[in-house]
């Protein structure tokens, strides 16, 4: 949509023409959908579908993520007015992605939510879309996995976290935010020679094969060099990327629910996250964010940069297919 257009057009996210295309829209106005793309339940023709979970109910400590779908697509309304800087890509335009709205399931019958949330990314999957997914709590990531591991097999995942959400848990009728990861190991849906975490810095005894790059190693050895050892055990193959906001540090990211000191700070995430272009990304999510521990609403500015990049992650690897 062009500058002069949107002088006659508001709401973008429903009255845009077409699925493409940046919009100029008042930041401050207008339905919030995320980066302004169009609200649409069609997925004919396209590419990615970006998607929200607003569920919390298997975390540990504090709730409050149910609430960051909405948060991240409300700070997202900052960004959608030019291309993405630092990436030789315009996925915006070169795309058709949409606001595919958050699955629907019944709060208060949890034990049919990974169902529910399973057959909602394998909808849009067998449509021929990926999915970027805001959530909601880290336990999500494991019923998405499962309809990824589906039509991609096992999965490599490069998961961002300051916890390895590797708890022995081999109850899957269990619902944790902090054995997403040894669920999908377990079940096989994800091969851990081929998965690697960054930013960890709580303890973990046993990484069931998966490699890790704590945050240390990354202060330490620097961005590029995480980047490349990620880069190096994902290899070609299909690969998830999973972002817990609580990899980084609690100064520039409070609001989330099991908040770690020593974490990653934004510039280092922002490069890995663009330096890891040429990985074969099938999906993602951006999960933890939790708006009421944050007044300022940078978590959530936070969220929404990182749900973009993974945007740009998705498209680079299929221009490069």
């Amino acid at each position: 949509m062009a500058l002069e257009d949107a002088k006659s057009e508001v709401d973008t996210a429903f009255t845009r023409k077409g699925l493409r295309g940046y919009s100029f829209e008042n930041a401050f106005g207008g339905a919030t959908s995320f980066l302004r793309r169009t609200y649409s339940k069609d997925l004919t023709g396209v590419d990615l579908a970006i998607t929200g979970v607003p569920f919390d109910q298997a975390v540990t400590h504090r709730t409050g993520t149910r609430f960051g779908p909405r948060a991240i697509r409300e700070a997202s309304s900052l960004q959608p007015y030019d291309p993405p800087y630092g990436w030789p890509t315009n996925p915006l335009e070169d795309m058709a992605i949409v606001d595919y709205g958050d699955v629907a399931f019944d709060y208060a019958k949890v034990s049919d939510f990974p169902d529910t949330l399973t057959a909602h990314i394998r909808g849009i999957l067998a449509a021929g879309a990926g999915t970027i997914t805001l959530g909601g709590d880290h336990y999500i990531t494991f019923p998405i996995l499962r309809a990824y591991a589906e039509k991609f097999g096992p999965l490599g995942v490069i998961h961002f976290d300051a916890h390895s959400d590797l708890w022995p848990d081999d109850d899957l009728t269990r619902i944790d935010h902090g054995t997403m990861l040894y669920k999908a190991v377990k079940t096989g849906i994800v091969d851990p020679k081929r998965s690697v975490q960054i930013g960890i810095r709580t303890t973990t005894e046993d990484y069931l094969g998966v490699h890790v790059i704590d945050a240390r190693e990354v202060h330490e050895k620097g961005v590029a060099a995480a980047v490349a050892k990620a880069k190096d055990i994902v290899g070609d193959s299909a690969t998830y990327v999973t972002f817990d906001i609580d990899c980084l540090d609690p100064s520039v990211a409070p609001g989330t629910g099991t908040p770690v000191w020593g974490g990653l700070q934004s510039w280092q995430a922002a490069a890995m996250l663009r330096d890891l272009a040429g990985i074969n990304m099938v999906g993602g999510d951006i999960v933890e964010v939790s708006p009421p521990y944050d007044t300022t609403g940078a978590t959530a500015i936070a969220g929404a940069h990182v749900a973009y990049e993974l945007i740009c992650l998705y498209h680079w690897a299929r221009t490069q297919r």
